[in-house]
């Protein structure tokens, strides 16, 4: 059974810094790839960023670019994401994500952590 633990989130003030960190346990295989997704209330869920280990390449939704970096490391099966000059349209709850194949589904989710940026 694969679980994702995902934490670092918190309150900060607008163009502050937070780190989340996230790890994946229980996985018998290796993912393809790790991401971030967001949800704030009334809201769908939204893609943040990803890293895929094949060359570890990154990806990030045009919301944060510029702004938040993934990284992480394959053999621990473990992602941060930094976010920077955060703003208050950044809270949300932030959720970690893994995925086994290539393609846009992910497979194992973490729980969630909260980050909440005030203004």
């Amino acid at each position: 059974q694969v679980q994702l633990l995902d934490s670092g989130g918190g309150l900060v003030q607008a163009g502050g810094s937070l780190r989340l960190s996230c790890a994946a346990s229980g996985s018998r295989y290796r993912m393809d790839r790790m991401g971030w997704f967001r949800q704030a209330p009334g809201k769908e869920r939204e893609f943040v960023a990803s890293i895929r280990w094949s060359g570890y390449s990154t990806y990030y939704g045009d919301s944060v670019k510029g702004r938040f970096t993934i990284s992480g490391d394959n053999a621990k099966n473990t992602v941060s994401l930094k976010m920077n000059s955060l703003k208050p349209e950044d809270t949300a709850v932030y959720y970690c994500a893994a995925a086994r194949r290539p393609g846009p589904e992910y497979d194992h989710w973490g729980q969630g952590t909260q980050v909440t940026v005030s203004s």
